[in-house]
């Protein structure tokens, strides 16, 4: 990395553990390592810069410490700038961040970085008619419980207990997401798929409960982000998959954590992320 210009740096202090404290040990990081910090955005407070304003203040570096979907947002929204983007972990899951970096600390990657131990890349992803997932895309009815997730972070207990019988009613009531093109997985279907973008195309997670007390264990998991631990199939290493709800009802989507709804029926392919990443490491 050319660490003779200006290095900006977009934080979200919503995200994770990225509280002001830690915000401002990254800054000292910065100092300490030979990068020349010059500005801070406090996303969302003040709007993510275009490439346009990055290249006006003679910007090549931008630094991202958030979680997945600040991150997302950053990364897509610069898409065709000619400058490169280095993405910390500082959200709850970093997905991207260990893509780039292994299960390097924010101190660690600035470090490598300051030594000009990084590379330029262009990682792939999962791209929808909705959006790019950089990190990781679930759909299907078990995305409700996302809902619930944002009601906890609010401390909001009404609100709580209303979105959890929904979204238990949502992934028992009989709705299910099948995967159509290539017609692969359980015939009828799954409450909860996962696709992951990676260097050998998008993997495929398809996770089940066979009762309301599995749905519900399920949907915790999910809650924790912890979904993983769940029971599920790995279908396969796939270029594009169409997915179709089995009551053609509009699927639920998150895209690197952040909601929306798709069609009844989707197409999810693999294609190049369009602006350059700062990678350090790999996460195997």
């Amino acid at each position: 990395m050319n660490t003779t210009r200006a290095l900006w740096l977009v934080v979200n202090s919503a995200s994770g553990n990225n509280n002001p404290a830690a915000i401002e040990a990254l800054e000292s990081c910065c100092d300490q390592y030979g990068l020349t910090l010059a500005r801070r955005i406090d996303f969302p407070d003040q709007p993510l810069p275009d490439a346009a304003t990055l290249d006006a203040a003679g910007v090549d570096t931008l630094a991202v410490y958030a979680g997945d979907g600040t991150i997302n947002a950053t990364v897509t929204g610069l898409y065709g700038w000619r400058g490169a983007i280095l993405v910390l972990p500082g959200g709850t899951m970093n997905l991207l961040a260990q893509r780039l970096h292994g299960d390097a600390t924010s101190e660690e990657i600035l470090l490598r970085a300051g030594r000009g131990a990084a590379r330029r890349v262009r990682p792939d992803i999962a791209r929808t008619a909705h959006g790019d997932a950089l990190a990781g895309l679930l759909a299907g009815p078990g995305t409700s419980w996302y809902a619930v997730r944002e009601a906890m972070r609010d401390a909001d207990i009404a609100a709580m207990a209303d979105s959890a019988g929904e979204a238990l009613a949502e992934t028992t009531g009989g709705s299910m997401l099948r995967c159509r093109d290539p017609q692969i997985g359980r015939d009828d279907g799954y409450p909860l798929i996962e696709f992951t973008p990676g260097p050998w195309g998008m993997q495929v997670d398809a996770y089940h409960a066979e009762n309301a007390g599995e749905f519900l264990q399920q949907g915790w998991a999910l809650l924790r982000r912890q979904f993983r631990e769940g029971p599920h199939d790995r279908l396969g290493l796939l270029d594009r998959i169409v997915v179709a709800d089995s009551e053609s009802r509009s699927i639920g989507l998150l895209i690197d954590g952040e909601p929306a709804q798709g069609q009844a029926r989707e197409e999810f392919v693999m294609a190049a992320c369009e602006v350059d990443l700062l990678a350090t490491g790999h996460g195997g």
